[in-house]
């Protein structure tokens, strides 16, 4: 399933990050820490997620969400 399937407040490990061979998106998600057998968590969802990577909390949209497995 997808990060925009995930239960508020729970967190999960990512398996894998698909960008459909998109190299500036995938480099994006890397730089903020989303990369296979890292642990991820919604803190928030409305029109965007807010996720919790690490210590830090990151806003991404929907598409972003979509290419991270979990």
């Amino acid at each position: 399933m997808t990060l925009n399937d995930a239960e508020l407040g729970k967190e999960y490990v990512i398996d894998a990050v698909d960008t459909n061979g998109d190299e500036e998106m995938e480099s994006f998600l890397f730089s903020l820490g989303c990369y296979s057998g890292e642990k991820i968590t919604v803190v928030d969802k409305k029109r965007n997620l807010v996720v919790a990577i690490k210590d830090a909390r990151y806003n991404i949209d929907p598409e972003l969400a979509d290419a991270i497995n979990i």
